[in-house]
C-alpha cells in the first residue's frame, strides 16, 4: 500500500448479499433520494425482506415514494475507511436493521434512467483485488462504469458465474458495449471526498466511474 492509498477496513466481500430502501424526497426544486442499506449490518434475510411494503414506508418516512432496491450483491472484494456524508440515522424496517449511507441526488427526474448517469454522496472506498474480474459498461466514447453490484429483482437468475456473458442478455444502446476483463493489479475507487458517478442498466446491476 503507497501513501496515497487508503486503508483497506474489510476484505473476502464479493458476492455478499445486501439491500437497500431508497426514499425520494421533493428538495430544492429538484428530487433528492435517501438510501438506508443493510450493509456492514446483515445479509439482507429473504424472509424479511420480502415483507417489506414500499408504500407502507413511504407513508412513515414522508416520502414521495420508496424504491426497494434489491436483494443486491456485491461484485467488489473490500471496503476503505468511509466518510460520513450523512448522519448514519439506523432505522429497523418491519424487522430489517438498516443504517441511512448515501444521498443521491436525481436533479429535475425522481427516477433512475438506465445507461443515465447519476450522482451519489456516499464517501466510500472499494477495492477490486489483483488476479479477479471486473464487469464494465463501456460508452461510445471509451468511458468504461465498473460494475460495483449486480441484482437479482428484476433477474433472479442472474449470478456471479453468469456475468461474463451477461452482455447477451441488456437492450445495450446504441454504441455500448460489455465487457469482462481481469485486474492486472489491485482497482480502488476513492469517493470519499467527491461525489461518484453512477449508472444502471435495465437490470438494476448498478455501475461506477473508477475515480
Amino acid at each position: 500500500m503507497t501513501a496515497s492509498t487508503p486503508e483497506r477496513l474489510i476484505t473476502d466481500h464479493r458476492d455478499t448479499r445486501y439491500g437497500e430502501v431508497i426514499a425520494v424526497f421533493a428538495r430544492d426544486g429538484g428530487f433528492a433520494a435517501e438510501v438506508y442499506g443493510t450493509q456492514m449490518l446483515n445479509d439482507c434475510p429473504a424472509e424479511l425482506w420480502d415483507a417489506l411494503d414500499a408504500t407502507t414506508i413511504a407513508e412513515e418516512l414522508g416520502a414521495l415514494a420508496v424504491k426497494l432496491n434489491g436483494p443486491r450483491h456485491w461484485t467488489l472484494d473490500g471496503f476503505g475507511t468511509k466518510v460520513e456524508v450523512v448522519e448514519p440515522v439506523l432505522r429497523d424496517f418491519n424487522g430489517l436493521g438498516t443504517r441511512r449511507i448515501a444521498v443521491v441526488e436525481l436533479g429535475e427526474t425522481p427516477s433512475v434512467t438506465p445507461y443515465t448517469e447519476n450522482h451519489v454522496n456516499r464517501g466510500a472506498v472499494f477495492f477490486f483485488d489483483a488476479g479477479k474480474p471486473v464487469f464494465e459498461l463501456v460508452d461510445p466514447d471509451g468511458t468504461a462504469y465498473v460494475m460495483q453490484a449486480y441484482c437479482i429483482s428484476v433477474d433472479p437468475t442472474i449470478d456471479l458465474d453468469s456475468l461474463p456473458n451477461l452482455g447477451d442478455r441488456l437492450a445495450l444502446p446504441e454504441g455500448w458495449t460489455y465487457r469482462t476483463r481481469v485486474l492486472d493489479s489491485e482497482l480502488v475507487i476513492d469517493t470519499s471526498d467527491h461525489l461518484a458517478t453512477v449508472l444502471q442498466d435495465e437490470l438494476e446491476n448498478s455501475y461506477t466511474l473508477p475515480y
